[in-house]
């Protein structure tokens, strides 16, 4: 096709204003207000691989139309295409999904065509510390925690609504190797699936579970551990404390756009706060309690975060009637709690019981893997 030598330049013209309108523009934007141009750091380093990769972050960062224009590109991405970005999957009837939970689920595992040998496996790990833990006379728990995905994939898709089988297979696989290997579990996946049609286990808007999945969780676990004779029930040393509180999911919040969550209402959640018994000051751990709770954010929601003092740990102690232990890290349930645990083996002084609870998806994507931890020497009790 023949274009005269207007249009020639008109689309040339425009092709350059693309290419250097937003630097031009940035530029501009820095003088105004009195800052040295940001291109001009480039002339001033090295161009080094890690420079480059420092500056083009920066600019990203930085820019005025990525400030500006981005988070409404964002909201007009979502409203029209149903795309919650790189974390989150939009779901039915306003489920948020933790897109990293869902990749867990659907990606093979190993990789296709890599090595399984370059990947972490966590059976190596788990039993190394509950023979360590053994020789010390104390009891390992392992609960792994169920992605938000695996309970509710009806939520997810309307494609899983008829689905007989659990899809989360290759967590199966590891719990099976844990049983082969007499390691004692509590299966939170049976127990979930078994209540879900009328109890609401997870927060629509959030990765974690809802404070009545959480009451659940602890109610279970203790009579886990009384049933097994591994502890008792101690005397009235914990009360409960109604709260009622208001929350946007860490789901939601990821999207970092008050567009997008201006759609949304808070979820308005119900909790209960453990308060001692006598002087109705909130729970804390004791570091030199029986029973010493590893994990993550699972651990944290409702704990450490409002309206604190209401989470796992805390209800655990009430079940129990006991004070609780605990070491807690977001994403670092795989490896990062025993790392701390082994430099502070006096933690386990008196320890009957230690409970660890993982989130699923760190079976594959868990900070720093699947490390062995061997303990330190063991500590007097």
């Amino acid at each position: 096709m023949h274009l005269s030598r207007p249009k020639m330049l008109f689309l040339s013209m425009s092709f350059l204003l693309v290419i250097f309108g937003a630097p031009i523009t940035q530029s501009i934007i820095e003088l105004a207000r009195r800052e040295r141009p940001q291109w001009i750091d480039i002339l001033l380093q090295s161009p080094t691989a890690s420079n480059l990769r420092r500056f083009e972050n920066d600019l990203e960062r930085l820019s005025w139309f990525s400030q500006k224009l981005q988070p409404v590109m964002r909201y007009l991405q979502f409203v029209v295409l149903k795309d919650a970005g790189e974390k989150a999957i939009l779901g039915k009837n306003g489920w948020f999904f933790y897109k990293t939970g869902v990749r867990y689920l659907t990606e093979p595992w190993p990789p296709r065509g890599h090595s399984p040998q370059k990947y972490d496996d966590p059976l190596p790990a788990i039993l190394r510390f509950r023979d360590d833990l053994l020789k010390r006379g104390i009891q390992l728990l392992v609960i792994p925690g169920p992605n938000k995905s695996s309970i509710y994939p009806e939520e997810l898709t309307s494609r899983a609504e008829n689905t007989s089988h659990p899809i989360y297979a290759h967590t199966i696989r590891v719990m099976d190797q844990l049983r082969a290997n007499k390691v004692d579990m509590f299966d939170l996946f049976d127990l979930y699936s078994s209540r879900k049609s009328h109890l609401r286990c997870y927060l629509p808007q959030d990765t974690h579970w809802s404070p009545e999945g959480m009451h659940l969780a602890a109610r279970t676990v203790a009579e886990t551990l009384v049933n097994r004779g591994w502890i008792t029930k101690g005397n009235n040393q914990f009360d409960l404390k109604p709260v009622t509180f208001a929350r946007y999911g860490d789901i939601l919040r990821m999207l970092s756009n008050p567009r997008i969550e201006r759609r949304y209402s808070p979820e308005e959640l119900h909790c209960t706060q453990v308060v001692r018994s006598q002087d109705g000051e909130p729970f804390s751990p004791t570091l030199n309690a029986e029973i010493l709770v590893l994990g993550d954010s699972f651990l944290r929601i409702y704990e450490q975060d409002e309206p604190k003092s209401a989470g796992f740990t805390a209800h655990l102690a009430y079940e129990l009637q006991r004070p609780i232990a605990a070491i807690i890290s977001d994403g670092g349930a795989s490896t990062v709690v025993r790392q701390q645990l082994s430099r502070k083996p006096d933690l386990l002084t008196n320890k009957k019981v230690v409970i660890w609870e993982f989130v699923e998806r760190d079976i594959r994507y868990g900070l720093d893997g699947w490390k062995v931890i061997p303990l330190s020497q063991s500590p007097a009790i």
